[in-house]
C-alpha cells in the first residue's frame, strides 16, 4: 500500500512539473511580461581590463568651473566629460560624465583630460588623480549674449520673422567665417568663450540682413539690439485699382540693378526687403505686367500691379 501511495505522488509531482512552465506563461501574458523582448547574454560583451572605468575604489575627485577665475562655481547648466588621454581608434575614451553643478567623480589614479561645456562655452584640462581626495577646478572664461532688433524709431519685430546666426569673428583666408550657431532666436540668452564674435541678423526671408561684430566678456551677459531698415511689403494683381487679386499669379522681384532675388507663385506676394528702389514683374495667362517701386524703412505697404493693356508688356521682352 506504501508502494502505492509513492508511486501515485511520484506521479502528481510529474505532472505538477510539466505543467509549471505552463502556467508560468499564463501568468506572464496576464501580466504583460510575454511581451517583452530581453536581450540575449551574447549582446552583452565583456569588459575587458584596459576599458577606461570609473571606479569606486580609486581617488575621488571633485571638479567645479567658474566664469571667471573670481567668480563663483556654476551651480547648473555643466556637462562633464572625462578622457582617457590617450586616443583609440583616432578618439579619446570617454571614462565618466556628469550634468548639473560641481561633480564627484572617483577614478582610477592616473592622468585624465576633463572638458566642461556651458551652452556653447567649454575648457579643458588635464588632471592627476591619486589614492588621496582632491579638488580641481575649471575657468571657463565665457559669458552670456542676448540679441534682439528693432525697425526705425524703435519700433518691434515680430520674433517669429527674426533670427541670428553666431559665426567666429576672425575670417579664414578666402573671407568665410566658421558657423558657431544658427536659428538663434531673438531675447535667448547663448552662453560663448569671451571674445569677439560675428553676428548675421535676417528680417524675412530676402534680403534684410544686418552684419555687426559684437564683444562677449567673460562674467557678464552683453546684451544687443541691431537696427534694420527694411519693410513688409504686399503685392497682388488687379484689374483696376483696389480691386480684387487674381490667383494663379507668377511674381520675379528684381533689385535695383536688376538682378532677381526673389520668385514666388500666388494671388500675393508678401515679403521683407530691405530700403532701396525694386520693379516687380507679375505673369498671369502669359501676359506680364511691371511696376517700379521704392522700399521705405520702416513703412509697410501694399503694391498694385494693374493688369491693363497700357501696363502689360511684350512677352519676349519679359523674358529678356
Amino acid at each position: 500500500m506504501f508502494e502505492g501511495r509513492l508511486r501515485l505522488f511520484l506521479v502528481w509531482l510529474c505532472a505538477a512539473l510539466f505543467l509549471l512552465p505552463v502556467s508560468m506563461a499564463v501568468a506572464q501574458e496576464k501580466d504583460g511580461v510575454g511581451d517583452l523582448k530581453l536581450p540575449g547574454i551574447s549582446s552583452y560583451a565583456a569588459p575587458k581590463s584596459e576599458t577606461p572605468l570609473a571606479l569606486g575604489g580609486g581617488g575621488a575627485i571633485t571638479l567645479s568651473a567658474q566664469l571667471t577665475d573670481k567668480g563663483a562655481d556654476i551651480t547648473r547648466g555643466l556637462v562633464w566629460r572625462v578622457f582617457k588621454p590617450e586616443a583609440v581608434n583616432g578618439k579619446l575614451p570617454m571614462v565618466a560624465s556628469a550634468h548639473g553643478g560641481s561633480a564627484v567623480f572617483q577614478l582610477e589614479p592616473g592622468s585624465y583630460l576633463v572638458h566642461a561645456s556651458y551652452g556653447r562655452a567649454g575648457a579643458t584640462k588635464r588632471i592627476t588623480v591619486g589614492k588621496e581626495a582632491k579638488r580641481e577646478s575649471l575657468v571657463l572664461d565665457a559669458g552670456g549674449l542676448k540679441l534682439d532688433a528693432v525697425l526705425s524709431g524703435g519700433v518691434r519685430i515680430p520674433p517669429k520673422k527674426l533670427r541670428f546666426s553666431i559665426y567666429e569673428g576672425t575670417a579664414e583666408a578666402n573671407g568665410d567665417r566658421a558657423l558657431i550657431i544658427p536659428d538663434v532666436e531673438p531675447n535667448s540668452v547663448v552662453r560663448l568663450n569671451a571674445g569677439i564674435y560675428h553676428v548675421v541678423s535676417t528680417y524675412g526671408a530676402v534680403n534684410a540682413v544686418i552684419r555687426s561684430d559684437i564683444r562677449v566678456e567673460a562674467g557678464k551677459l552683453t546684451e544687443a539690439t541691431v537696427e534694420h531698415h527694411a519693410a513688409e511689403i504686399t503685392m497682388k494683381l488687379v484689374r483696376e485699382a483696389g480691386g480684387e487679386a487674381i490667383a494663379d499669379t507668377s511674381w520675379s522681384l528684381l533689385n535695383e540693378s536688376g538682378d532677381p532675388i526673389k520668385e514666388t507663385v500666388g494671388a500675393f506676394a508678401s515679403m521683407v526687403l530691405a530700403e532701396g528702389d525694386y520693379t516687380i514683374i507679375a505673369k498671369n495667362r502669359d501676359r506680364i505686367y511691371q511696376k517700379d517701386f521704392t522700399v521705405v524703412a520702416g513703412q509697410n505697404q501694399e503694391i498694385e500691379v494693374l493688369a491693363t493693356e497700357a501696363a502689360a508688356m511684350d512677352p519676349e521682352e519679359g523674358a529678356d
